[in-house]
């Protein structure tokens, strides 16, 4: 067989493959046995074998491949994997719509109903419809680039059945058969068994070598088509989803009314148990999309979405004892030890009580038989206590008068609910800020153990203090070898460079998470600027404020943490000065995107106008300065007209931004 005569051939087995995958896959029907599957497949191998200059990533033998990585890379989102909010009770549900309702000044809404499957949430990005990348969403904004293991996902479709450029958000999942038969091997292998789908699906994926996902018979179910392809609602987008090759649930809904939904809900529940897969409850979405995107977001939960949680599983358990622990800021956590019990599929051995005023409330003691309840991968919480059962013996909860980790004096405000350890060198405290920065900066290779470990041979006692860490420190600790003690010193050095806002995050101040260290680094652009800041000019600055504005300026008139930060310097950390605002044509004026763009999708605009010192905004009002409208926008352009808000068509935008 010539070349050519060949990669004709490969093209033919390679549709031939795909169609047979999404008829099954897709359209859940069987076309050919696997029999024949399997050697149209192995004919296809063996032609791309001959010539190999002919294999390209979307090939059907591409499934497996790879060798074993070192570890996994890191992968910006272009749009943000946002959270959801939860609701647990009908009266909840109903007050998320009524909330919607006033924010819309709209009394009925399409709302599209999807179950919530029990997986784990990745991205997937193609590129003239090949698969290009998969990530995890880490934290919203970063995750993992998991490509290579979701490349062996038969359900994930390595080509798309039309050559866009397209974002989809999706759950990988381990249906409940291939979970047990993962089991069952285990078993037989004398090694211990998973706990639950679950787990087990997001262990599987982060395998560094893929021909181990591979064996396990994962599965990946879409559920959002970020990028626009036209799509103006989502049970749209979810036939577009399907066109172009994804497995879309097939229990999915759309409802004209609250109490259809409700009903749904009720339905899902007694349905579930027949699934070949693990749900938790059901998401609910607002159908339209310019209504959905008008309703915009509140901290990382977009207000036209919610999931409706099914009732927690809960256990009885009893209360054995009740240890105390102390996080970062000095806080101390009673947690309760109790016997062993399973909720959701796992073995629980502790639950959360949060502080003393909730084991009062509770009235909880050692011995009691409690409920205990868990909702999602939240740590178990005790819901009530059995009274009835209580025994003689039983024990008040008493806090600990000294710090249980340093012993030290406690305090407690009289407004607080916090009892906090007074020692700030307390070296509780200092494991956790260690492990936090360390967090922060991105180390991998350590742990809480690890942490531990270094700070009882005293060779860290500060965060600054682990990038001074040598092989010869680590090659003679207990768990450390020649090797690993080589990588984790690689590892810290090379993280020593770290941007303004992720060096904010990881000295620790009270109430400065990552969005308020970006708007920092984005107002003062240098650490310097911000150390001297006052609280007025703190405060100023757009989200913000007053509170955490003094906060920062508290933290730095510590000593102690003016040391730290030379520490960090001395021991040879660089941090970045941070790129300040565009201050040009788009510098405070606010953009509304709507409807389609030819050019770009709306995240994309959004990311432009941004990065010239613009704010893009979700809702058009007074304050608005342009929109900017694409085909079919909706009820935000006549809102524009209705205000007098200046109107760019996409390529005056274009033209403004270039």
């Amino acid at each position: 067989m010539t070349k050519s005569e060949a990669k004709l051939r490969i093209e033919k087995l390679r549709n031939e493959i795909e169609a047979h995958r999404y008829a099954y896959h897709v359209l859940d029907k069987t076309t050919v046995s696997e029999a024949v599957l399997d050697s149209l497949k192995h004919e296809l191998y063996k032609l791309e074998q001959q010539f190999p200059d002919l294999i390209t990533l979307d090939s059907p033998t591409q499934r497996v491949g790879g060798a074993p990585l070192e570890k996994f890379k890191k992968v910006v989102h272009i749009s943000p994997m946002l959270s959801m909010e939860d609701v647990f009770t009908p009266q909840e549900f109903e007050a998320w719509y009524e909330r919607i309702q006033k924010l819309h000044d709209r009394q009925v809404f399409d709302l599209f109903c999807m179950v919530k499957l029990d997986g784990l949430a990745i991205s997937l990005t193609y590129e003239k419809g090949i698969l290009k990348t998969a990530a995890t969403r880490g934290d919203g904004r970063i995750g993992e680039d998991i490509t290579q293991n979701v490349r062996t996902i038969s359900t994930v479709p390595l080509r798309l059945t039309k050559p866009l450029d397209a974002i989809i958000r999706g759950e990988i999942f381990f249906p409940i058969s291939a979970f047990s038969a993962y089991n069952k091997r285990l078993k037989k292998e004398g090694k211990e068994l998973a706990a639950n789908p679950r787990n087990a699906a997001a262990g599987s994926v982060r395998q560094l070598d893929s021909s181990i996902t591979a064996s396990r018979g994962l599965s990946f179910s879409a559920w959002d088509l970020v990028t626009e392809h036209g799509q103006k609602t989502h049970d749209k987008e979810w036939k577009l989803l399907r066109e172009l090759g994804f497995c879309v649930n097939e229990q999915s809904r759309k409802f004209v009314s609250p109490k259809e939904v409700a009903e749904f809900w009720e339905e899902l529940q007694i349905k579930r148990a027949k699934f070949d897969y693990w749900i938790d409850g059901m998401v609910i979405r607002v159908n339209d999309n310019n209504t959905y995107e008008s309703l915009g977001v509140v901290g990382k939960t977009p207000r036209g979405l919610v999931a409706w949680k099914f009732p927690a599983e809960e256990a009885t358990t009893v209360v054995e004892n009740v240890e105390w622990f102390v996080g970062r800021t000095g806080a101390l956590t009673p947690v309760a030890v109790v016997r062993p019990t399973s909720v959701a599929g796992t073995t629980v051995t502790h639950a959360s009580l949060h502080n003393a005023d909730e084991i009062e409330r509770l009235d909880v003691r050692i011995g009691d038989t409690v409920i205990l309840y868990k909702a999602g991968d939240i740590i178990p919480k005790i819901q009530k206590v059995l009274k009835n059962l209580r025994g003689k013996n039983t024990k008040s909860i008493q806090a600990p008068k000294k710090c249980p980790a340093c012993g030290s004096s406690l305090s407690r405000g009289a407004d607080e609910v916090a009892i906090v350890c007074t020692n700030i060198h307390c070296f509780a405290q200092d494991r956790e800020r260690i492990l936090h920065a360390a967090r922060a900066f991105q180390i991998d290779g350590i742990g809480p153990s690890t942490i531990a470990l270094l700070q009882a041979q005293k060779l860290v006692q500060r965060p600054s203090q682990l990038f001074t860490l040598t092989r010869e420190d680590l090659v003679s600790l207990e768990r450390f070898a020649e090797i690993s003690s080589q990588k984790l010193v690689i590892a810290i050095q090379s993280c020593k460079k770290i941007s303004l806002d992720r060096f904010l995050v990881a000295l620790g101040i009270r109430h400065v998470g990552e969005e308020t260290a970006r708007l920092l680094a984005q107002e003062l652009c240098s650490l310097d600027r911000i150390m001297s800041a006052d609280q007025d000019e703190l405060a100023n600055i757009s989200g913000v404020g007053e509170v955490v504005g003094k906060s920062i300026v508290e933290f730095f008139a510590d000593q102690y943490h003016r040391q730290l930060v030379e520490e960090y310097k001395k021991n040879g950390v660089e941090i970045m000065q941070a790129k300040a605002r565009d201050r040009g044509a788009l510098t405070g004026k606010t953009f509304v995107v709507t409807g389609t763009l030819s050019r770009m999708s709306r995240e994309e605009a959004k990311v432009k106008i941004r990065a010239r010192g613009g704010d893009p905004s979700e809702s058009v009002s007074r304050k608005t300065d342009y929109v900017v409208a694409g085909e079919s926008p909706g009820s935000k352009l006549d809102k524009a007209k209705k205000l007098g808000v200046k109107i760019l068509t996409e390529t005056e935008f274009i033209r403004m931004i270039s």
